[in-house]
């Protein structure tokens, strides 16, 4: 069996990390390059960076972020936010990203998603997914989950798989920020239609809530932040916890 992945999210604005709760109310959680060592050198699997406003303010993800990034950490790392072109992407992986993560831009349109994996390959493609329990349905939202599209998640992830993104990154906009857990139902339906990994966001409070994603969720990464930025729940710590739980996990001395 794969081992599961622990991914810290890094949400950047402005230049710094942040994080709120529901995809608002934003307070400083440090420098995200300095946040990223640190992780690295805890044993986390890998690093997200989103630039949480680069869409809404029609700007690009700083490549100079990136350098910064990548000199100071040794795992992979996906970045994302206000890529919109294979331009964008090629810049980003030049300056040493792994991976790349887009949402309203693959929404908007669609054929950037097979134009991106042709372009670089399946394996560094991540398509963020940011979801909200509407009317009874799972709805996509796009522009930092401002925005409702008239995109149903289940279908949209399977179409994203089709169109060749390698990787989902699946954010719950109910449980984000909450701690109260991670939405189980809905990673696990997406899992189960998926044959690409998905990374569950939103909702991480617990080190049961990891083992529940895992289980329960059948998700094969779990992605969180303010729990790690606010040293409620150490990288190490979680990771011998769910391998004691026969979680598959790497673990580091």
């Amino acid at each position: 069996m794969l081992t599961k992945r622990i991914i810290p999210c890094l949400d950047i604005k402005d230049g710094r990390t942040v994080k709120g709760t529901n995809f608002v109310n934003l307070r400083d959680a440090g420098d995200p390059v300095e946040l990223g060592a640190i992780y690295a050198r805890q044993g986390a699997d890998e690093l997200v960076f989103l630039d949480i406003t680069a869409t809404v303010d029609e700007r690009k993800t700083l490549i100079e972020l990136v350098r910064r990034v990548a000199h100071a950490v040794n795992i992979p790392f996906t970045v994302g936010g206000g890529i919109s072109s294979v331009a964008d992407v090629s810049a980003l992986l030049n300056a040493g990203a792994d991976k790349v993560s887009i949402n309203s831009s693959a929404v908007r349109r669609p054929d950037l998603i097979n134009e991106l994996a042709l372009e670089f390959g399946s394996q560094c493609i991540v398509v963020a997914i940011d979801t909200r329990y509407v009317d009874g349905e799972h709805i996509v939202h796009t522009h930092g989950g401002r925005r409702p599209t008239e995109l149903r998640t289940l279908a949209w992830a399977k179409e994203v798989e089709d169109r060749g993104a390698g990787e989902l990154l699946l954010t719950s906009m109910d449980t984000d920020g909450t701690k109260a857990g991670f939405a189980l139902e809905l990673t696990a339906a997406v899992s189960g239609a998926a044959n690409i990994p998905v990374i569950a966001s939103g909702g991480a409070g617990t080190m049961g809530h990891f083992a529940d994603v895992f289980t329960t969720g059948k998700a094969d990464a779990g992605l969180a932040a303010s729990i790690f930025h606010f040293k409620e729940i150490g990288i190490p710590d979680l990771k011998t916890y769910l391998a004691a739980q026969g979680i598959p996990m790497r673990l580091t001395n």
